[in-house]
């Protein structure tokens, strides 16, 4: 097993077993700890400081000095509750649980207030803060037109200053649930990945289980008689917004502006994404789960979600195998050995010959792609 694919594998651990508390918590209590860092972040619109933890083999270090050890950068996103001091202590336990494949790894875990922390706290004025999730899409903060994506740019312009990271070769942002909703997003409409691509830095893109993804067409999934997925406009168009983002591409927020979502789209495909799902997050009312009107376009869970938007790019029909099966020791069990033998995951992709049979239901997007995707039947 490579010391990435190992890496990912028990960050994804860390990641589910944090983000249990992340799926029964109401978002509208403050945090418990703040980030012990800032980094600037500055944009032609306005400037504001993005807390963050910090650290490589565990001890805290300065981005404005030389990093000639770090050869990689592993930036952990955290769900709706805003912990990133419970995220950031996943991730380090990821890094030392991956042995040698971990050394040398950065660990960047941002942190997107809200209005409530910045009070509970009396922190500065500068410190952004947005409303409750609106981080999740790109939203603009609270007082000052500066996205949580300018955020996330700002960290990987730090990180393709050769000045600083010599030798970094890659560079993994992966979220959980509410964080690997911002994962998503970004991973179609950020720019911050470009200059690393130039520097000879490769990014790949972690989604675990979100809650909703941006599609790029009015389409959205259903099952058939014979329970194929198909796509079509839904029934229920919300008022004709369910294709307005985050859920689709009408309406986008500042950030994206007039972009030209053809384009997006096609750079999106040849970007690294891997996204993960678990077969037991078939939980219509989990509480976790996006149940506004437009995400419930996307199906009723996530499991059904994160299939049907993996399907919709590939007119394969994908085998949804399932080497792990779950035991009486339930979640734990399953994912301690996905981080153990994560070499034995299904891997599913467009250019992979899953299946050679042709679909019966309409494909309306099948494109190459370096979209990747592992299936458990441990997670939920």
């Amino acid at each position: 097993m490579s010391s990435l694919r190992r890496l990912i594998c028990v960050l994804t651990f860390a990641l589910v077993t944090s983000a249990l508390a992340d799926d029964t918590t109401s978002s509208t209590q403050p945090v418990k700890a703040i980030a012990d860092h800032l980094l600037p972040v500055v944009t032609a619109k306005g400037h504001g400081s993005l807390p963050l933890y910090l650290s490589v083999n565990g001890k805290s270090v300065d981005l404005s000095q030389a990093q000639p050890n770090v050869d990689r950068a592993l930036l952990v996103f955290h769900g709706k509750l805003r912990d990133a001091d419970v995220y950031n202590r996943s991730g380090l336990t990821a890094i030392r649980n991956a042995g040698e494949a971990g050394k040398g790894t950065l660990l960047i875990t941002p942190q997107f207030l809200a209005k409530v922390d910045i009070d509970k706290y009396h922190l500065p004025a500068s410190v952004l803060r947005w409303a409750p999730e609106a981080w999740m899409g790109g939203d603009d903060a609270l007082d000052v037109p500066i996205s949580s994506f300018d955020a996330m740019d700002a960290i990987l312009a730090r990180l393709a200053d050769r000045g600083i990271f010599p030798n970094l070769k890659t560079v993994v942002i992966a979220g959980y649930s509410g964080g690997g909703q911002v994962v998503q997003r970004y991973a179609v409409a950020g720019r911050g990945a470009e200059a690393l691509t130039q520097a000879g830095v490769h990014v790949r893109y972690v989604i675990a289980n979100p809650s909703s993804y941006v599609y790029f067409s009015p389409e959205r999934p259903a099952l058939n008689v014979t329970r194929e997925f198909t796509f079509g406009r839904p029934v229920k168009t919300c008022y004709a917004k369910y294709d307005l983002w985050k859920y689709g591409i009408q309406e986008p927020p500042p950030y994206i502006g007039q972009a030209d979502f053809a384009g997006l789209e096609a750079r999106y495909l040849h970007r690294d994404v891997l996204y993960l799902l678990g077969t037991k997050d078939v939980d219509p009312n989990h509480p976790a789960l996006d149940k506004s009107c437009s995400g419930e376009d996307e199906g009723p869970y996530r499991f059904f979600r994160g299939k049907a938007y993996f399907r919709i790019w590939s007119c394969a029909i994908l085998n949804w195998r399932k080497p792990l099966q779950a035991s009486s020791f339930g979640l734990f069990q399953a994912w301690s050995t996905m981080a153990t033998r994560c070499s034995i995951l299904p891997v599913a992709s467009p250019r992979s010959s899953i299946s050679a049979r042709a679909p019966r239901g309409p494909c309306i997007r099948n494109r190459s792609s370096e979209t990747t995707l592992l299936v458990s039947s441990g997670l939920r």
